[in-house]
């Protein structure tokens, strides 16, 4: 089985965030506005993502 490829891009600022969404935007290796990382789609990064929606982007990659 294979699991779709998430780009993630922060596009806002992690300051005046409580701690834990600090901490999963480093989980994601995410930290600077406009640093994008790849991830494989699971439930897992799901949730970090659903946590943090309003500070990131998220976009499939296409092969």
């Amino acid at each position: 089985m294979i699991m779709a490829k998430l780009i993630i891009k922060q596009i806002k600022s992690s300051i005046n965030r409580i701690g834990s969404q600090k901490k999963t935007l480093l989980s994601l290796g995410l930290g600077k506005i406009g640093k994008e990382v790849t991830h494989e789609s699971n439930p897992s990064i799901n949730g970090m993502i659903k946590k943090v929606s309003h500070l990131i982007e998220v976009k499939e990659l296409k092969k």
